[in-house]
């Protein structure tokens, strides 16, 4: 192992330890393809599965993969018509078996922080669906939560606003200026600090993915 796989291994298995804590289950896979296996492993056959807009699920293949399978149903907003059909899809995820999400930043201590403009994924979360697993590279990884937070302020929101149509001052510089833009991305901002009955599983990736 290189210095980096052992030291993210550590890490890892800190963290699965305080989310254990936290009422949720964890699992440590080096790569995205072992992550990608384990979430499937983790659904059975003939759930239905949705998904928030996480470019780590999308970029890793996941999503891909759940589709190639065709051992679920899907409820897919990226396969929306239009708005409407989108919205649909959002309100049917709270009725899914499974729901899939990345996650902002999460603390080393199991604190995990997720901003959202339209809300329907912090939403999600934390009510309706039977099961959440969230997925996260190791980049996701700070110190505390006040540095988790600030790293989803402060990183994953500016570069996530290059993916949309909107006007917000961190996407004129990179930086966040805590505005209240018409066009804002972090209207809500969620803490799950523990897990209710564990619906909330975590599988940790050793690779840096999304933002």
């Amino acid at each position: 192992m290189t210095p980096t796989e052992i030291r993210n291994e550590l890490l890892a298995q800190r963290l699965i330890k305080n989310l254990n804590r936290r009422n949720m289950d964890a699992y440590y896979c080096p790569t995205a393809n072992d992550a990608i296996d384990k979430v499937t492993e983790l659904l059975p056959k003939g759930a239905t599965v949705s998904w928030g807009g996480s470019m780590t699920i999308r970029d890793m293949g996941l999503t891909k993969r759940l589709h190639e399978t065709g051992l679920y149903t899907l409820l897919d907003r990226d396969l929306a018509k239009d708005r409407d059909e989108a919205q649909e899809i959002y309100l049917n995820a709270f009725r899914a078996d499974f729901y899939i999400s990345g996650i902002n930043a999460i603390s080393e201590d199991g604190v995990i922080v997720n901003i959202d403009g339209n809300g329907n994924r912090v939403a999600a979360i934390t009510f309706g669906p039977k099961h959440v697993i969230f997925v996260a590279g190791i980049n996701k990884v700070t110190q505390n939560v006040e540095a988790a937070l600030a790293r989803a302020r402060s990183t994953a929101a500016p570069i996530n606003t290059a993916r949309f149509d909107i006007k917000t001052p961190c996407k004129a510089d990179g930086v966040c200026h805590n505005c209240n833009s018409t066009d804002c991305i972090c209207n809500h901002i969620h803490f799950l600090r523990n897990s209710p009955r564990r619906r909330h599983t975590v599988v940790i990736v050793g690779e840096n993915l999304g933002y």
